[in-house]
Parts: C-alpha cells; sequence; structure tokens
C-alpha cells in the first residue's frame, strides 16, 4: 500500500496561504503598536502638564526648559556659567531667569519620563515672562522685556516677538490704552492679567491656510511622534533628517512667528491631523489657485498646550495668585 504526500504545486500554494495569512497578521500588529505608543504617550503627556503646573504652583513660576544636547547622565560644564545636569531646568542662579525658554521638558526637575513611547526627548517652550524670579517683576510678555547681558539670551534665547495685548502694566497709571490693571503678585512671577508669547495653529483637510488653537499661551510641550524628525535623543544628539519648511519644522526649531487672528505675535507651533508623506506638499502658505490645492506635508507631532487660564486658576487655588 503506498502512501500519498503532497506534491511540490501543493507546497507552493500552502506556503503561498501562509505568507498571505502572516501579511495580513503583520500589518493590524504594526498599527495596533503605532496606536499603543500614541496613547501611552499622550498619557505620559498629560501628567507631564500636571508636573509643569504643579511646579508652579510650589514655585511661583513655569520651570526652564532643560538642553536637550546635554547626554542622560552627564553635567554641562561648558555651556552655562553654572553647570547644569542632563534633564535638569536650565536655570540662571544669577540674574534669577531661564538661560534658555525653548529646549526639552526638564524631566529630572519634575520627576517624570525622559522620552515619549518611541523614546525621544519632548521640546517644551516657555514664555519668559512666567518663569523668571518673582522679585524681577517682569509679568507681562514684552518683545524687549529681558536685556541681551548674558550670550545666551542672544542665542539660543529668544525674547517675545511683540509685546502682549492687551497689556498688563506693573506700574500705575497714566497709562495708554490698551491695558488691564492687576494686584502686583506676591507669590508669582506673573500676574492675573498675563498673557504668553506662544500660539499654535492646524490647518483644515483641504486647504493649508492656518487656523489658531490656542493663542497667548504660556507653555507647550511636543512629542515629534513616530518619525521623530528632529527630535533631541537620549545621547544628546537629534534624530535626522532634521525638518525644514513646514509645520514639523516650526515645532524643531521654535523660531516661526505669526500672529493669531485679533492677537499678537507670537512664537508659532503646529498641532494636526496626522498625515503621511506626500509628494508636492504644501505646509506655510495656500496654492495659489482652488484647483491646485497640494497636500499637507508629514506631520504626527503631539502638541500639549497650557493656557493663560488654566494656569492662573491653578495658581490662584494654590493660594499664589492674586
Amino acid at each position: 500500500m503506498s502512501s500519498k504526500g503532497f506534491s511540490l504545486v501543493e507546497l507552493a500554494v500552502a506556503l503561498a496561504i501562509i505568507a498571505l495569512l502572516l501579511a495580513g497578521a503583520l500589518i493590524p500588529l504594526s498599527t495596533q503598536i503605532d496606536v499603543r505608543n500614541s496613547a501611552d504617550t499622550k498619557r505620559s503627556m498629560d501628567s507631564i502638564r500636571d508636573a509643569i503646573i504643579g511646579f508652579a504652583q510650589a514655585n511661583g513660576r513655569l520651570p526652564c526648559p532643560a538642553n536637550g544636547g546635554t547626554p542622560a547622565g552627564t553635567v554641562d560644564t561648558t555651556t552655562w556659567a553654572t553647570p547644569v545636569g542632563a534633564g535638569a531646568e536650565q536655570w540662571d542662579p544669577n540674574n534669577n531667569r531661564c538661560y534658555i525658554v525653548f529646549g526639552v521638558v526638564p524631566w529630572t526637575t519634575l520627576g517624570v519620563s525622559e522620552t515619549d513611547a518611541w523614546g525621544r526627548r519632548l521640546s517644551y517652550r516657555v514664555a519668559p515672562a512666567f518663569a523668571d524670579a518673582i522679585s524681577l517683576n517682569t509679568w507681562q510678555s514684552r518683545q524687549n522685556a529681558v536685556p541681551g547681558t548674558f550670550p545666551s539670551q542672544v542665542a539660543p534665547f529668544r525674547q517675545s516677538p511683540a509685546d502682549q495685548n492687551p497689556t498688563c502694566p506693573p506700574s500705575a497709571p497714566p497709562l495708554v490704552a490698551p491695558f488691564v490693571l492687576s494686584p502686583a503678585p506676591a507669590l508669582s512671577s506673573f500676574a492675573l492679567c498675563s498673557l504668553g508669547d506662544i500660539a499654535v495653529f492646524t490647518r483644515g483637510d483641504s486647504t493649508t491656510t492656518a487656523v489658531p488653537l490656542g493663542s497667548a499661551l504660556p507653555a507647550i510641550f511636543i512629542s515629534h511622534g513616530k518619525n521623530g524628525f528632529g527630535a533631541w535623543q537620549t545621547n544628546g544628539t537629534r534624530l535626522n533628517p532634521i525638518p525644514t519648511g513646514n509645520d514639523e519644522a516650526a515645532n524643531v526649531n521654535g523660531n516661526t512667528t505669526a500672529t493669531p487672528s485679533g492677537g499678537y505675535s507670537s512664537w508659532a507651533f503646529y498641532s494636526r491631523t496626522r498625515t503621511p508623506s506626500a509628494a508636492g506638499c504644501v505646509d506655510p502658505s495656500p496654492p495659489p489657485a482652488p484647483q491646485s490645492v497640494a497636500p499637507p506635508c508629514e506631520f504626527d507631532d503631539i502638541v500639549v498646550m497650557i493656557s493663560s487660564s488654566a494656569l492662573i486658576s491653578r495658581m490662584v487655588a494654590a493660594g499664589r495668585l492674586p
């Protein structure tokens, strides 16, 4: 009695079916990993937001950024007048203000995670008026609020692009309108009428026109998502490629300005629906005609905003204001 086995054709067909099944299983798994990493990062960023506001409630000011270029476990002894360890806020003890206002989340100062779910540090910008000493009485976002006496105040330190409006003067009338009078804060570096110098924009699906999501923000922080382009890594280097000329570039470099409708010139950042890489994409400006609308450029950043109203209400609850 002879035994019957599989022919080569049958084995080939079986292997092809198995390969198709495996390929079908791998695609959902990859998607599940992306969804999980995004969810984990958003939860971590919620905790970071609470830690930043908690720091302000305890210290009367927002924390300064950390230096993204300092490798984990080392101390920067050359950039600033005072050595600063990796993850520590870049605080200038001699002048009672930040060495820098754009860097990464100061994870050791706040006691939070150093990285997002993809293993990269989170960018962080703070308005100078919200992060200086209580005693300085500079609680209004102003273009020339900080003299450029220390090298870091020229580069990479950046002042506000414009004075806040309405103004929040630390002096008594007579004053030029529009302005808001507020009690001088005794336990906070900013007042009830303080506004930030940061704005966050988004873009629609069918146009590249920027629409404001939030304005006059005291602080924001950003995960640069799965692609991580331009994000600081734990070894103190940036992940290539570093974006140029699009919304992810604005989030990485922090040197783009824009004026929200009814507002004043601010540092501009972007928060959009996740979009894949596309040829001929356009972010900074709309195309010349509706019939030639270009697709938006690749974007997967996650942006968390801290508003003046939310921060000030928590400061009032903590007894730091008015």
